[in-house]
C-alpha cells in the first residue's frame, strides 16, 4: 500500500509540473475592474438642483447596528431653489474603524442622500484618518466612483409596488334550486324507521295510541259449583222434611 500511495503521489507531481503557470507576480499590470457588488466606502450626494440632499432624518443614525453614525439635525429652512421648507444636516460623521458594511443606512434614506463606493478608503496611520466628516464624504461625491444601489432602487427591489388585481365579472346567477323537505332534527327519528319493538311504553294514566301493540286476552274465569247444605250446628234441630 505504501508504493501505491507513493507512486499517485509522484503522479500528481508530474502533471503539475508540465502545467502552464496561471499566477500573476504583484503588482499586477495595468489596473483591475472591481466588481459590481463591491461595497468599501459612503458619500454624501447633491439633489438635482445642487443642494446638499440630506434632510437629517437620523434615520441612518437609529438603525445602524454598529452605531457609528452621528446626525445633528437643523431647524428647517425654506430650499433656495424651490422656496419650499424643508430639513438640513448640519453635522455629519462615519466612523468607518467599526463599519460592518450592511448597507443599511442607504436602504432607509428617504432623500438618496447616503451612497456606498466602489473604491476603497485611502488608509492612515491614526484611527482618526477613518473617520469620515461631512467635508469627507461630499468630497468623495467628486473624487470616487459611487455604486448604482441607490436608496429609492434598493427599496424597490425589496418592496415592489403591489398591482391591482383585474376586476372579475360576475357569473350569471343560476335559477334557484327547488328547496328540499327540511332533515329531521338531531336525536329525532321518522316513525317509519323505527323498529317495531323500540316504541317506548304510554305514560302511565295516558290511553295507549291505536298503533299500539293490543293487550292480551285474559281467560274467563271458572265458575265454582254451589257449596253444599252445611251442617247444623250442634244443639239444634235438623229440619223435617215437609
Amino acid at each position: 500500500m505504501s508504493l501505491l500511495s507513493l507512486a499517485q503521489a509522484l503522479r500528481v507531481s508530474f502533471q503539475n509540473l508540465t502545467r502552464p503557470k496561471n499566477t500573476e507576480p504583484l503588482p499586477w499590470k495595468g489596473s483591475r475592474e472591481r466588481a459590481e457588488r463591491y461595497r468599501a466606502s459612503f458619500a454624501l450626494v447633491h439633489d438635482e438642483h445642487g443642494e446638499e440632499a440630506c434632510i437629517g432624518c437620523m434615520l441612518c443614525e437609529k438603525i445602524c447596528p454598529s452605531q457609528i453614525i452621528s446626525v445633528t439635525q437643523g431647524p428647517k429652512a425654506p430650499s433656495a431653489a424651490t422656496g419650499k421648507p424643508r430639513g438640513w444636516c448640519t453635522d455629519f460623521t462615519l466612523d468607518l474603524n467599526a463599519c460592518i458594511i450592511c448597507e443599511l443606512c442607504v436602504q432607509v434614506c428617504p432623500a438618496d442622500a447616503i451612497i456606498m463606493m466602489r473604491v476603497q478608503e485611502k488608509p492612515g496611520f491614526a484611527r482618526e484618518d477613518l473617520l469620515l466628516t461631512m467635508e469627507k464624504l461630499y468630497a468623495n461625491e467628486k473624487l470616487a466612483k459611487l455604486t448604482w444601489a441607490t436608496p429609492t432602487k434598493l427599496q424597490e427591489m425589496q418592496d415592489p409596488k403591489p398591482k391591482r388585481p383585474e376586476p372579475v365579472a360576475a357569473a350569471p346567477a343560476k335559477d334557484a334550486a327547488p328547496i328540499k323537505d327540511a332533515a329531521p332534527a338531531a336525536g329525532a327519528s321518522s316513525a317509519k324507521d323505527a323498529a317495531p319493538g323500540a316504541e317506548s311504553a304510554p305514560a302511565a294514566g295516558t290511553t295507549p295510541s291505536k298503533d299500539a301493540e293490543p293487550a292480551k286476552e285474559v281467560p274467563p274465569v271458572k265458575e265454582t259449583p254451589p257449596a253444599s247444605d252445611a251442617a247444623p250446628a250442634a244443639g239444634t234441630e235438623k229440619p223435617s222434611d215437609a
